[in-house]
């Protein structure tokens, strides 16, 4: 969403989604990108699951991500800042099955570093502008079948990671045209460094932040922690127009002195009792103490967000909202 243009993003109302439980242990089957296809642009000679993420190091362990911000000072103006929005509950903008007949959360794919590169132009649509003076110029190892976010309609998210070159590959409001891929932004992330995007540049995220990292993931939930920042949104009237490292561009928002710039932080409490949720929402939150929530872009109050997988439980997911703003506290 880059509301500099007056857009705003569409957002998945996942309360409303009504999907029934899926069975514990069924794997969805992973986007599996196979090798370089002259048609699809898709690799037929390697094998990339989703998975892999397990094994990749997602920026160095100093980084903004990773860092535990548990026992950093908490800000001077955190309860007014909070105040506003203190009733509003964590709300899973991911889970399984479809709403509006698309997945829920921001699809992902592994490619690997023989993954044929796509051409990317930049563009203006009806949804927002062109971002392309402050993008990173194609050719993107996407292929040309990646799943979009939204099935093409609101932010239409893509989002590739090489798993061989650990570097991180970003389209916002894209669609395929030919044998090309089409966006209003593009961003290009090393995995391996901790550079930022340069002063003022938007990214695939309005905040001018990587998306990937801030996704809530099932392979790493299943797998007992989540060792980084969670990506979150806020209304515009909770936002100030400013933002604050590693976040590297704002937008018109319309929020005051009390409010949160993009790449502010916040963390739920240290004593707050997570012992009654399920083990893997006890997984999200533990993630929530230790690294925080981290502001990414405008949308709907405490929606964290996270990639669409078939073995989420949409029932389970909705514990979240018995957590409230109320119960967090923002980082100085």
């Amino acid at each position: 969403m880059k509301q500099t243009a007056g857009i705003f993003a569409f957002v998945f109302l996942l309360s409303s989604v009504s999907c029934s439980k899926k069975e514990a242990g069924i794997h969805p089957g992973d986007p599996v990108v196979k090798g370089t296809d002259s048609t699809t642009g898709t690799d037929q000679t390697c094998n990339a699951q989703t998975a892999d993420i397990l094994k990749m190091s997602i920026f160095p362990a100093d980084n903004s991500w990773n860092q535990d911000i548990s026992t950093s000072p908490v800000d001077s103006t955190s309860s007014q800042i909070l105040s506003a929005f203190a009733n509003s509950g964590l709300k899973a903008d991911f889970g399984s099955g479809l709403w509006d007949n698309a997945p829920i959360g921001i699809p992902f794919v592994v490619v690997c570093g023989s993954q044929q590169k796509i051409p990317i132009v930049f563009r203006a649509n009806n949804y927002d502008g062109n971002y392309g003076d402050e993008s990173d110029p194609g050719p993107y190892p996407i292929p040309l079948t990646a799943p979009i976010e939204g099935n093409g309609q609101g932010d239409a998210h893509v989002i590739a990671v090489d798993k061989d070159n650990s570097m991180l590959y970003e389209l916002y409001n894209a669609s395929v045209n030919g044998d090309h891929w089409e966006a209003s932004a593009g961003s290009v992330f090393n995995l391996a460094s901790d550079q930022l995007r340069p002063e003022g540049w938007t990214s695939a995220d309005a905040a001018g932040l990587p998306i990937f990292p801030g996704l809530v993931k099932y392979d790493e939930v299943s797998n007992g922690s989540i060792n980084h920042a969670i990506r979150f949104t806020l209304v515009s009237s909770h936002v100030m127009a400013a933002y604050v490292s590693p976040a590297r561009h704002k937008v018109n928002s319309s929020g005051g002195q009390y409010s949160l710039p993009f790449g502010a932080k916040i963390r739920l409490k240290a004593d707050y009792d997570i012992s009654g949720f399920t083990p893997n929402i006890q997984v999200i939150l533990k993630a929530i103490k230790k690294y925080g929530l981290i502001l990414a872009d405008i949308g709907s109050n405490m929606y964290i967000s996270g990639a669409p997988d078939e073995r989420w439980d949409n029932d389970e997911l909705q514990q979240l909202g018995k957590v409230t703003a109320g119960n967090f506290e923002v980082v100085k």
